[in-house]
């Protein structure tokens, strides 16, 4: 299936998902604060599917997301100069160390780039605009209303694209499509609650961890076994993200009233 068609139907599912949450909208008139903000990261976070989508039919999960992990440079200096967030050197320190986790597993240089690289490599300052927006967002908008609207702003994006490569998708691709809109988007429900209660500075040490789990599910569901560089790179990504996990709860011990 064309990644175009893919992406709209994925959104129009997530779309189908808050349905609840709109008609309670609409019924007590309650609209979102920031409209201009939902279509921005609508139409930002549009393209970004669209060429993660092309990356994911020809790329292994693995080497997507190690790629993806470009984001989080996007992400650390653009929240400083559009959120005013501090650079803080174990922070600036964490994100470089899971950086070079994810250069150890793709080891640029061995392989040409390939189409899906270069797509994926796009998608990624894309998707750091869209986060940086959602966490604006979150300083007025509710968890729901952000993912809901993201679903519903992206399908509108999508929808024209879409119609022009349009073949009739299978039973199958339904329910793969269906069940990739309820897992991405709890995923990402979880990930705005994340924005509420932390700097975007201090999360994105985090999103490296998802290259163990891609890993292994490329693994148990495609049979893309790992080779060693993957291990490596994995082991240095999760002492990263622990290490800043640590050093993040140490100081809120530290600063919290004693009584």
């Amino acid at each position: 299936m064309n990644a175009v068609q893919s992406a709209f139907i994925r959104y129009l599912f997530g779309t189908l998902l808050f349905a609840p949450l709109y008609w309670q909208l609409l019924r007590s008139r309650r609209y979102p604060a920031r409209v201009e903000l939902h279509m921005l990261r609508g139409a930002v976070h549009g393209v970004g599917v669209m060429l993660w989508f092309y990356a994911m039919a020809r790329l292994p999960i693995a080497e997507v997301t190690a790629i993806g992990f470009t984001a989080p440079i996007f992400i650390t200096v653009g929240a400083a100069l559009f959120l005013g967030e501090r650079l803080q050197r174990r922070r600036i320190t964490a994100v470089a160390i899971g950086f070079v986790g994810a250069l150890v597993i793709l080891r640029p240089g061995v392989e040409a780039i390939q189409l899906g690289a270069l797509a994926q490599l796009g998608a990624a300052p894309l998707f750091a605009c869209s986060m940086i927006v959602a966490k604006r967002l979150s300083h007025t908008e509710s968890s729901a209303a952000i993912v809901g609207y993201l679903s519903l702003f992206v399908s509108i994006v999508l929808a024209i694209p879409a119609m022009l490569v349009w073949r009739t998708p299978t039973p199958e691709e339904l329910f793969w499509l269906f069940m990739t809109a309820v897992v991405a988007t709890a995923g990402h429900y979880a990930l705005t609650k994340a924005f509420e209660c932390a700097d975007l500075t201090m999360l994105q040490p985090f999103t490296f961890l998802q290259l163990v789990w891609a890993a292994l599910l490329g693994f148990y569901v495609f049979n893309e076994v790992p080779d060693l560089w993957t291990w490596i790179g994995g082991a240095i990504i999760v002492g990263s993200a622990s290490y800043i996990a640590h050093r993040e709860a140490q100081l809120r011990r530290a600063q919290k009233p004693r009584a």
